[in-house]
């Protein structure tokens, strides 16, 4: 499957890649993530792309474990030296784990529980299939009462939020045909489907939302 760092710009001499999309979303997506959040426990962050996000929470939410996975051994070796720079200008990161990989669709997952899982920028950068399991995987590994947040695009009723939605949703699709801007009422049946109830949708700049879900 893909992961959001197939839309980024070239590498660091240390292997960091570079999203402008994650300077600019990672703020409003911290304020959520600070309200929703556990006090304490594992977050699990699927497709965590190229580790500005990871870094960046972990420093932030320094009471939570945070464990970044992805399938591509790019992403991997930028989320491990996003850390590394981190740290070398003084931000412990002990909460923060070593990158490891996770196809999102190799169920069961690599982590058996986790108190709140996080995927951001992946839904419509992947095929259809690809959300089935996100929420398959987060079912699984979520107890009572956990949490399952969402950040992207979406449709509502079947229609598009913004004409720039629109474009990027046609630019997604010649790329490849089963990528795109999914509907936000099928993926909370899907997510339904495996005892995760969407409880909150959150309106984010640029016309992107977040969905928290809670495992029942």
């Amino acid at each position: 499957m893909t992961s959001p760092a197939t839309i980024q710009s070239p590498t660091f001499r240390d292997g960091r890649l570079f999203s402008p999309s994650c300077e600019r979303n990672r703020g409003p997506i911290l304020d959520v993530l600070q309200r929703i959040l556990p006090q304490k426990g594992l977050v699990l962050e699927i497709a965590a792309g190229s580790g500005q996000h990871a870094t960046y929470f972990s420093a932030a939410l320094p009471h939570l474990a945070w464990q970044p996975t992805d399938q591509s051994t790019s992403n991997l070796v930028s989320i491990d030296s996003w850390a590394a720079a981190m740290r070398a200008e003084g931000c412990g990161l002990e909460q923060l784990r070593a990158a490891r990989a996770l196809e999102v669709c190799d169920l069961p997952w690599l982590v058996f529980r986790a108190e709140a899982v996080v995927c951001i920028n992946m839904i419509h950068i992947s095929p259809w299939e690809s959300t089935c399991c996100l929420m398959e995987g987060a079912g699984h590994v979520l107890p009572k009462g956990g949490v399952l947040y969402t950040y992207g695009p979406y449709l509502i009723d079947g229609q598009q939020t913004a004409e720039s939605n629109a474009r990027f949703d046609l630019w997604l699709k010649d790329r490849d045909p089963r990528y795109g801007i999914r509907d936000m009422a099928e993926v909370g049946a899907e997510a339904a489907r495996h005892g995760l109830t969407l409880r909150e949708v959150i309106a984010m700049p640029s016309n992107n939302f977040s969905l928290v879900f809670e495992k029942g």
